[in-house]
């Protein structure tokens, strides 16, 4: 510590040797640095205030049927983004500030220094945004600023419109193309179901409940036809057990008139019959054909038996007349059993084909069911997916509609763009105090250096250690009475001179203080 203190004890003493080259420096310096900053010129601030309004009354009311974007969200992008350089050059050529430009390096610099320059304030919690320039000119700061201001409100309005306009667009896009993936879904489907109508699900059964419905209507006619040839077989026997005789013809020259009753029984009941098929089924249906040909068969039958009991009775005219009419009542009854026959015989001959056919085809019914439930699935995505974008392009168009009535954010210009009336820089004040600073460390700095490059010995001890040689003593200098006064004035013209600089930045200060009022 002790060498320390004697190094620092020699530094400074060198240093003072040179204390009126460092006081020079302090001077000069201090004088360049004074004129420097006098000769900055004052800029003004021109500033303006926003208030941002993201409340309406419309948006709860249209909660639901339109889409409610984030408008303070993207307000406050909007103000982070809007010093960008598309925005720089739109205010350049709206503040005519391009007028004095005359190269492209010249605008280029201008747009760096603007970008710089221009402030945007915000404070999120009130929606309040401040937009500042500086400039020595106060008419062109004022320009700008109300520049600014006009391209913040537009900026936000047609940022609303345009993303507006493009979703509602991209939307449109999106439903023309799943109009057409929708058309071709349907066709497909419409093939399928053209390509299998044999397997086409009535009322929403399946191919093994089909078949089980059919098995079962099978049987029932299997069951009814058994009793209806029983029923038969019973008037057959009691047929036998009687006498049949023949009732005279109602028309021996022709065979309109012939009646033969258990042939005319049967075509009357197999006639009912056709009625009622034709009342549930149609012409092509097989119970339909199978009864029109027994129809056909009996009537045919009819006039083979006409025809013979002509022959007969003109052989044989007493055979004419019978006198049992128990006889001719179960030919009647037995006619209808025999039509009732044949028609249950076509009919579990049409449930026997619809059977097979049903169960040859269950093979190929899972894999059509599927191929079905694929189709379906994709047309049910699709149509979902084709309506969701439709009501989603409604809700866009009711929410450009919105915006376009004033449902987003409302600009309010609180404060219009206005100047300072006092310059706002450069801070005169705190520029001479660092001046001053920066003069007196320019001379100590000065006489540092000057010890440096000069430098003397003010004792033996620095002396031996430095030569590295034996030393045999020192001499000392006693000053006397003239030498000591000499010194005694040099300090004291040395103390004036450095006051004088002092001093000279504190008239500076005060008149600064006097001019501009306040600490500028």
């Amino acid at each position: 510590m002790h060498e320390l203190t004697l190094q620092v004890k020699t530094y400074l003493k060198a240093m003072w040797r040179h204390r009126w080259l460092g006081l020079g420096i302090a001077w000069l310096v201090g004088i360049i640095s004074a004129v420097a900053i006098l000769r900055i010129p004052d800029k003004y601030e021109a500033s303006a205030r926003i208030y941002v309004d993201t409340q309406s009354i419309l948006q709860p009311l249209m909660s639901g049927l339109a889409i409610q974007p984030n408008v303070e969200q993207a307000v406050m992008m909007l103000s982070r983004t809007l010093i960008s350089r598309p925005n720089v050059d739109k205010l350049i050529r709206m503040a005519d500030l391009d007028l004095a430009i005359k190269s492209k390096t010249d605008q280029e610099a201008l747009a760096d220094r603007l970008m710089k320059t221009l402030e945007i304030k915000s404070t999120s919690r009130d929606n309040l945004y401040t937009l500042a320039f500086s400039d020595s000119d106060p008419e062109k700061a004022k320009r700008v600023v109300q520049s600014l201001v006009s391209i913040f409100v537009e900026s936000s309005l047609g940022s609303n419109r345009k993303d507006t306009e493009t979703a509602k667009q991209f939307i449109d896009d999106q439903i023309k193309d799943y109009e057409k993936k929708l058309e071709e879904a349907e066709n497909r489907l419409k093939d399928f179901k053209l390509r299998n109508l044999d397997f086409q699900m009535a009322e929403g059964k399946t191919s093994l409940g089909q078949l089980g419905e059919v098995s079962n209507q099978l049987n029932q006619a299997r069951l009814e036809l058994r009793e209806a040839e029983n029923s038969r077989d019973a008037m057959k026997r009691q047929i036998v057990g009687e006498d049949p005789m023949l009732l005279p013809d109602a028309d021996e020259t022709g065979g309109g008139g012939v009646s033969i009753p258990e042939i005319d029984s049967r075509i009357e009941s197999m006639k009912r019959n056709l009625d009622e098929m034709l009342r549930r089924y149609t012409e092509e249906h097989p119970d339909v054909v199978g009864t029109r040909r027994v129809i056909k068969d009996l009537e045919e039958e009819k006039r083979k038996q006409v025809a013979a009991k002509k022959k007969l009775a003109a052989s044989n005219p007493a055979r004419s007349i019978s006198n049992n009419p128990v006889y001719q009542q179960l030919r009647v009854s037995l006619a209808e059993a025999e039509g009732n026959v044949a028609s249950l015989h076509a009919r579990v001959a049409e449930y026997e084909s619809r059977f097979n056919r049903i169960r040859g085809s269950m093979k190929a019914t899972p894999e059509v069911e599927s191929e079905y439930s694929q189709l379906n699935r994709d047309y049910d995505v699709l149509k979902q997916s084709y309506q969701s974008l439709v009501s989603r392009r409604e809700a866009a168009s009711m929410s450009g509609n919105l915006e376009a009535r004033g449902g987003g954010a409302d600009f309010r210009l609180i404060d219009p763009p206005r100047v300072s009336p006092q310059p706002v820089a450069p801070n005169r004040l705190l520029l001479l105090l660092g001046s001053l600073l920066v003069s007196l460390a320019a001379g100590i700095v000065t006489t540092f250096a000057a010890s440096q490059l000069r430098p003397v010995f003010f004792d033996g001890r620095s002396l031996r250690d430095l030569a590295d040689v034996p030393l045999l003593g020192t001499i000392s200098l006693v000053e006397s009475e003239p030498a000591t006064q000499k010194g005694k004035k040099d300090f004291k013209r040395f103390l004036l001179v450095f006051a004088g600089l002092i001093g000279a930045y504190a008239v500076g200060f005060g008149v600064l203080f006097m001019i501009t009022g306040s600490v500028v």
